[in-house]
């Protein structure tokens, strides 16, 4: 199963960049081994008109993808053995691609919330979409890490 992560704005060179390279690079070549990954990542513009526009777009990028996967505050909080149980449940269903969904600086508008298979909190505060790219991209290689029994997980 595929990975595919849809964030709006455009990740400059830097720090965020490169964990997010990083960690992508490390979750592709960990996940091949338990059938997860690679991980591709698509950026759509950040518009002058707010989440509403935003929305649209992560809508058209993520049309018929299932399933989907939202970042929201408002979501669900799953610790890391949650979210690899979650990819591992999706990949044993015969999912092609799961993809994650993250906002602009305003979140996501409610119609793609509600589309969404699963709304999922990186925890209670709210962070810059950037440093949520960071960590969604840690979270997907913690992830398939535990699947594949690797000790960078450690309880």
């Amino acid at each position: 199963m595929k990975l595919q992560i849809v964030a709006v704005g455009r990740l400059r060179s830097g720090p965020e960049a490169d964990l997010v390279h990083d960690y992508l690079v490390r979750a592709g070549k960990t996940g091949t081994r338990v059938g997860i990954g690679p991980v591709n990542v698509r950026e759509v513009e950040a518009r002058k008109g707010g989440t509403a526009e935003e929305s649209g777009l992560i809508e058209k990028a993520t049309a018929g993808t299932k399933p989907l996967v939202v970042l929201d505050e408002r979501g669900a909080s799953l610790d890391s053995p949650g979210l690899a149980a979650r990819l591992e449940a999706w990949r044993d269903q015969g999912c092609r691609q799961a993809t994650f969904a993250i906002g602009g600086a305003g979140g996501v508008a409610p119609a793609l919330r509600n589309r969404a298979d699963l709304v999922l909190s990186l925890g209670p505060m709210v962070w810059p979409h950037m440093l949520a790219r960071v960590m969604l991209a840690e979270q997907l290689y913690r992830s398939v890490s535990i699947l594949s029994g690797s000790p960078y997980h450690r309880e």
